[in-house]
């Protein structure tokens, strides 16, 4: 059930849903959630509202800049989160034109206790799903 936040220069609803569906696409493909499995909050950002250094760690970056944070279960390798990252860079320039140097993303780890899909209750604990079983195997 990964929350997932991401931050953009004003741009139109639909540009904002195709880098939704991009993102949501790599995460499907990379860390492998159920499909269905989508929460997104997409803030756009008018100008002087988006703060980032134009040139940390050597990568340009442009008003084309966007902040993906995302919340997830913790649990999966290294190397599936550089494969997350590079697909979401790639899918993200395919969709909507965006350079990779202007995609920031970030992960926060949680646990199962620390997610509730609704009523008040703490569904992973009662019931963990299949794709977070396989993770805990994994770890094991």
């Amino acid at each position: 059930m990964p929350l997932v936040r991401i931050s953009l220069n004003h741009t139109t609803a639909d540009v904002q849903r195709r880098i939704g569906d991009a993102v949501h696409q790599a995460m499907v493909e990379t860390i492998n959630i159920p499909t269905g499995d989508r929460f997104q909050i997409i803030t756009s950002h008018g100008s002087g509202e988006l703060i980032y250094d134009a040139s940390f760690y050597g990568i340009d970056r442009t008003e084309g800049f966007i902040a993906i944070q995302i919340t997830l279960a913790a649990g999966r390798s290294d190397e599936v989160k550089q494969q997350l990252y590079a697909r979401i860079a790639e899918l993200l320039g395919e969709a909507a034109n965006v350079r990779p140097g202007d995609v920031f993303i970030s992960l926060l780890e949680v646990g199962a206790a620390d997610f509730s899909l609704g009523n008040g209750k703490a569904q992973f604990l009662e019931q963990l799903p299949p794709h977070l079983k396989a993770l805990q195997k994994q770890a094991e």
